[in-house]
């Protein structure tokens, strides 16, 4: 896994924050922001836990096949399927694994550098204090669709891309990318496509305003 930039781990922090927001925004102390960013981290350790524990149990469950199929097996048919069993059990704990591995960079960087808070603070609350303005351009860019009607990850997405756009002066090129990757990462099979077009047509609204 190729280490990622401190702005890229404070883009996906916030993400998770903003989960935890009021869906009336309200006015948040300066107390207050920083504790949303520690509940994330608090999450993803608990994910790190619950993936290394799921892979555990994968893991325990194929040596039982295997064992069964040496010892139990009556035929060489059911051999293979406890064997195949086995073999899938394999598979998903080593892909619980991989989840796992994916998070004590971030987990590491957001308890240690102050860039990342602060970049994912600057995020929330940026996305809370301006909703209305952000969402108005989502709303724009949407075709027969509104957006408290998507999916809150999809939103979430998409309002940190048009508020890094719009007031924190990121290039339109990355803000799109880094929404598609966060969308590759945690929404749906196409959630990436439709984040892609989204905001596309945000950026082809404001140059034609």
């Amino acid at each position: 896994m190729q280490d990622r930039k401190p702005q890229q781990i404070a883009r996906e922090l916030a993400l998770l924050s903003l989960s935890q927001l009021p869906v009336n925004p309200k006015k948040l102390t300066p107390e207050q922001l920083p504790k949303l960013v520690l509940a994330a981290v608090r999450a993803l350790r608990s994910e790190v836990q619950d993936s290394l524990d799921n892979a555990a149990g994968e893991l325990q469950r194929s040596n039982d096949r295997i064992l069964t199929s040496e010892t139990r097996a009556g035929d060489l048919n059911t051999a293979r399927t406890m064997l195949q069993e086995a073999v899938i059990c394999t598979q998903t704990a080593i892909n619980q694994l991989g989840a796992a591995i994916e998070y004590p960079e971030m987990i590491q960087l957001a308890s240690q550098d102050k860039e990342v808070t602060r970049y994912a603070i600057e995020i929330i609350k940026i996305v809370n204090e301006e909703r209305k303005t952000v969402d108005e351009q989502i709303s724009s860019a949407l075709v027969d669709w509104q957006v408290t009607r998507l999916a809150q990850i999809d939103r979430d997405i998409l309002r940190i891309a048009v508020a890094e756009m719009e007031f924190i002066n990121v290039p339109v090129s990355i803000a799109i990318n880094e929404a598609v990757e966060l969308a590759k990462r945690y929404s749906g099979e196409d959630g990436h496509r439709f984040i892609n077009g989204v905001l596309r047509r945000v950026t082809e609204q404001k140059k034609t305003a």
